[in-house]
């Protein structure tokens, strides 16, 4: 592909980026001011900038220590209200929220924890499941390829009365939604809730980001986190707070998960200033209604059905079909390289990661009409051989997510064809 000429850099100037370095431009300016570098970052959704609202309540924030007043008890009750439960807490990361739950919901051991072979506990949190639970993963793909359903969970699960020694009974079903930027509906969720109830087991749900589902108008923030024993919301992805994660449940799950937070050093002496600046994140991007009519995320949806529709008319396929703010391009299959597409996409100014293309609030409209002109160029590349055939993906978190979503949609083809 033949390099760009002098493009607007990402901070509003005018420079010229350069390979490798598609982030830094010749102009420096304050990291407050918008647009920033994230306006042309289709990463994920984590690479968002705090915004000047975020660094205005942190100046009003309470210094108040965590032992007396708990900076972040008047929002963990705000939240809690709005998602209609009872308690909630503060936690520093998705990942350390996803994990105390389930280290909470366990008892003594053998615990399983059936888990969508795709979710972000299996690929990007480190196999907390087994150093702080102890448990299992029983991993499983979606019959449908998009998202586990009560038949799934039935096929897998191991219920056991004690008498089999050489069993690992499921303890905890662990959900994510979305999961990939697929909703689990609503009615699927009731469905397995009832499913759990009925044998004892409890329901956890990564809904890192259950804002998107929320948006996407699947159902109201109260409706999701009512059919769940336990929910962890990120406050960073899509919400854009430079740190936090928020888990909701009932006070007596809330009351031992502070003890393991403790444990594990997540306790902070002054979490106002972090909170305030959550806490402005979440007014910003998803407003206070739980319905999320007030909301700026629906956007990025629009962006990325724009960006999956225009791949869709080159003749580029999907790996998953586009729901939220998520795209996930079939790369392969066009015979593009993914290391080459990242690299040729920061010669234009893009900054790409594997074939997961995400949008969130901060995506320029002129990031969006580059990246169509890249896409344009790269499916009209004389020297592409056609489709590539990588059984093994790259040593990489969403390299291996990006194969284990697409062997769900393969998967699901193959046993409709039969």
């Amino acid at each position: 592909m033949q390099q760009s000429p002098e493009i607007i850099n990402a901070n509003g100037g005018n420079g010229i980026y350069e390979a490798g370095n598609a982030t830094n431009s010749v102009e420096k300016t304050s990291a407050w001011l918008q647009p920033g570098p994230a306006a042309f970052d289709f990463r994920s959704d984590i690479t968002t900038t705090s915004t000047p609202a975020m660094l205005c309540a942190i100046t009003h924030a309470g210094v108040n220590d965590g032992w007396s007043g708990n900076g972040a008890a008047s929002f963990e009750a705000h939240v809690a209200q709005l998602a209609s439960r009872e308690a909630a807490l503060f936690m520093i990361s998705s990942t350390m929220g996803n994990q105390i739950a389930i280290r909470t919901h366990l008892g003594r051991p053998p615990n399983g924890v059936i888990c969508d072979a795709r979710s972000h506990m299996i690929h990007q949190e480190a196999g907390g499941v087994a150093s702080m639970s102890g448990a299992l993963p029983q991993i499983l793909l979606p019959s449908n390829g998009l998202y586990l359903t009560v038949e799934d969970i039935e096929r897998k699960i191991v219920l056991s009365d004690g008498k089999d020694a050489c069993t690992c009974p499921t303890r905890l079903i662990h959900l994510e939604n979305p999961l990939g930027g697929i909703i689990m509906p609503l009615a699927e969720l009731r469905r397995i809730k009832r499913f759990a109830t009925d044998h004892g087991l409890k329901v956890h749900m990564d809904g890192a980001r259950l804002w998107e589902a929320v948006v996407a108008g699947a159902g109201s923030l109260p409706e999701f986190c009512a059919e769940v024993d336990s929910v962890n919301l990120c406050l960073t992805k899509g919400l854009g707070a430079p740190v936090g994660s928020i888990l909701l449940g009932d006070g007596e799950f809330v009351r031992h998960a502070r003890w393991i937070r403790k444990s594990i050093g997540g306790a902070m002496r002054q979490p106002g200033v972090v909170v305030a600046a959550a806490w402005a994140a979440m007014d910003e991007a998803f407003g206070r209604d739980p319905c999320g009519r007030e909301s700026i995320l629906g956007r990025s949806h629009e962006l990325a059905k724009r960006m999956a529709d225009y791949w869709s008319r080159l003749g580029g396929k999907l790996s998953v079909p586009q729901e939220t703010n998520m795209v996930w391009l079939d790369l392969e299959a066009a015979g593009i390289d993914e290391e080459a597409w990242e690299k040729q996409g920061e010669i234009y100014g893009l900054l790409l990661h594997c074939s997961r293309l995400v949008t969130h609030y901060q995506i320029s409209d002129e990031a969006v009409e580059r990246l169509e002109a890249f896409m344009k160029l790269a499916m009209m590349e004389p020297e592409r051989k056609g489709p590539i055939c990588n059984i093994i993906p790259r040593n990489e978190a969403v390299a291996r997510l990006a194969a284990s979503m697409k062997e769900a949609m393969t998967l699901s083809a193959l046993q409709k064809a039969q």
